[in-house]
């Protein structure tokens, strides 16, 4: 347990970061950041310093577009630049029984539901207040 401790308080942002967003509780938070950026450090460095879903995506160059229903099968014939559509990222989440989809655009837009972003934005909070707990 000692190894642990030490390890932990040596750990720095980025592996604090790392660490908890490899947790089962961030499953559907980790494809979406990971469609946004490849740079962990900005992701990173964005995390810790906004205060919402929404402001997370516009530190990133994204603004979100929200739409009431978004079918997810119909969205993967419009995969790339022709379409518009860079990644589609379903997300069902098992205990509310809800489908959390959403979609980056080539046009730096990010669609998805209104149910969608505030289940991301309570996602990102929870992850945010693990990053900033002492350990």
């Amino acid at each position: 347990m000692a190894n642990t401790s030490a390890a932990t308080a040596t750990e720095t942002k980025l592996q604090l970061f790392e660490r908890l967003l490899s947790g089962l509780s961030f499953d559907g938070l980790k494809p979406i950041l990971a469609a946004l950026s490849a740079d962990r450090n900005a992701l990173c460095a964005a995390v810790n310093v906004v205060h919402s879903y929404e402001e997370l995506l516009s530190r990133l160059g994204y603004r979100i577009a929200l739409t009431n229903q978004i079918h997810v099968q119909d969205c993967y014939s419009r995969v790339g630049p022709a379409g518009g559509i860079k990644a589609v990222l379903p997300y069902y989440d098992i205990p509310t029984q809800s489908s959390l989809p959403t979609l980056v655009n080539f046009d730096s837009t990010v669609t998805t539901t209104p149910k969608a972003a505030g289940y991301f934005n309570k996602m990102l909070l929870a992850l945010k207040a693990q990053l900033s707990s002492p350990a």
